[in-house]
């Protein structure tokens, strides 16, 4: 009896041709098997593309055209997709056959990366690794109630800390808080009011306050002054300051840290993920001073009172320890600094152009772009129509004709929000710069010529907004 050999690859997983045969059907899988709206809601606004690859701060579609990303993947990529040190990292580290996760050893990248990680708040001692933002702020509000020995968490309005439960209770934005009741019994306080923080700390229940030094939602950055003063007011109570740094560490606002532009702010806690994983293997991380920790891990009984089970993976460990040295190596905070500034202050020289522009702000890359009612009697009545169907609808309509247009993919900054975010990769430079600004100036045009392509697409938005309802 003869047997025949199988084809060579027969019976393995081939995802090369899986994707070639199905990669097509991708919208029509997302709507019939994962979150329906998503799909629906990117045929809306005309975003229903299909990249086929990406390298740096560029995207090219099947027609090989270019798009411009000032997204980052919601700042996830620092470095920009697919940065060659990063890739060769996880190449090795896949390659050296390590013993990983076996529970009960102690593997030397965790704690390579760490030390590389404190090495940049030299007031912070130790590390815990989870795998995303909201696992490091969930960590953050576990360590400060068992170090302080008080329930209440204060945090900021319109704060973004993430969307599991616990960092859901420190989320300012009802849209997101919205049936998803009953939360922990943390409490709001305005950005910035010191005197709203004291009568909460008099109260005598407070655990920590956590902070976003710009936040994310609107690019609203603490007044010059406030993390200091707050971190004095929570000392004195014996409460801890909490840095969600999730967006803007890792030199996203041309300091390692954000809090780091304000002298003397040394917080308890930090929180640090998305670009830590250079895009590739989620890691977060929640770094804090040694007594904190001792706290949480006070005896041998409690060493896993708090862990993660893909936490500290090697995968995770390689790309963090690369993406820090890469950032050392290509002096990216320093770009960030220089091209951040760079693209804000033209943005800035704009205002005074355009009366539907009323503000730029932020620092380094992380920069809001707010428009406001206009003026003139043509406009305002126009603007008046999109605000009674929805607010943020202008910004909207910014947005869609810098993707449709000039290929710039862009986001708006927050539910009902009249800002754009701009958190581009830290790799930019002066070309960006150039293609961005050119872009947002032609559709500035637009909008104030008070026709064209761009006030059409704003009614198609208001019957869309008001269909909702």
């Amino acid at each position: 009896m003869t047997t025949t050999e199988p084809a060579a690859g027969t019976g393995q997983f081939d995802l090369g041709r899986l994707l070639a045969e199905r990669a097509a059907e991708r919208y029509e899988l997302h709507s019939k098997y994962l979150n329906h709206q998503l799909p629906r809601m990117l045929h809306t606004i005309g975003f229903d593309k299909v990249y086929e690859r990406a390298e740096g701060a560029y995207f090219w579609d099947a027609d090989g055209n270019d798009y411009l990303d000032m997204l980052a993947g919601f700042g996830v990529m620092g470095l920009g997709r697919h940065h060659p040190v990063v890739r060769k990292a996880l190449h090795d580290v896949l390659d050296a056959g390590l013993a990983d996760l076996t529970r009960f050893d102690c593997q030397p990248l965790p704690g390579l990366l760490a030390e590389k990680l404190l090495a940049h708040s030299p007031h912070l001692d130790r590390v815990f690794f989870g795998n995303s933002g909201t696992e490091a702020v969930e960590t953050a509000l576990k360590f400060a109630r068992r170090a302080t020995g008080k329930p209440r968490v204060l945090y900021c309005d319109h704060a973004f800390h993430g969307l599991t439960t616990g960092s859901l209770s420190v989320n300012g934005e009802d849209g997101f808080r919205d049936g998803f009741a009953p939360l922990l019994p943390d409490t709001a306080v305005p950005l910035g009011d010191l005197d709203a923080l004291a009568r909460e700390l008099k109260k005598g229940d407070v655990a920590a306050l956590i902070v976003e030094p710009i936040q994310g939602k609107g690019v609203h950055e603490t007044p010059p002054g406030y993390l200091r003063s707050a971190q004095e007011l929570l000392h004195r109570h014996k409460a801890l300051l909490i840095a969600d740094e999730v967006q803007t560490g890792l030199g996203r606002t041309g300091d390692f840290y954000a809090y780091q532009h304000e002298d003397g702010v040394e917080p308890d806690l930090v929180c640090v993920a998305k670009a830590l994983s250079g895009g590739y293997v989620p890691v977060g991380a929640t770094l804090g001073k040694d007594w904190i920790f001792k706290k949480v891990y006070s005896s041998m009984d409690r060493v896993l009172v708090h862990s993660a089970s893909f936490g500290s993976n090697a995968q995770a460990m390689a790309a963090g320890l690369a993406v820090l040295s890469v950032m050392e190596n290509e002096q990216i905070v320093a770009n960030a600094r220089a091209t951040g500034e760079l693209l804000r202050s033209r943005l800035a020289e704009l205002v005074d152009r355009y009366e539907l522009l009323a503000d730029v702000r932020g620092r380094g890359l992380m920069i809001g772009i707010e428009f406001g009612r206009p003026r003139s009697l043509k406009l305002r009545s126009r603007w008046a129509m999109l605000q009674a169907a929805r607010k943020g609808l202008f910004a909207q309509m910014v947005v869609v004709p810098l993707l449709q247009r000039h290929r710039i993919l862009t986001q708006v900054s927050g539910d009902h929000l009249e800002v754009i975010k701009l958190i581009p990769p830290l790799i930019v430079g002066e070309k960006e710069v150039d293609r961005f600004v050119d872009a947002f100036t032609e559709v500035m045009d637009d909008a104030h010529s008070g026709g064209g392509l761009m006030w059409d697409f704003g009614r198609t938005l208001v019957k869309q907004a008001v269909g909702n309802r």
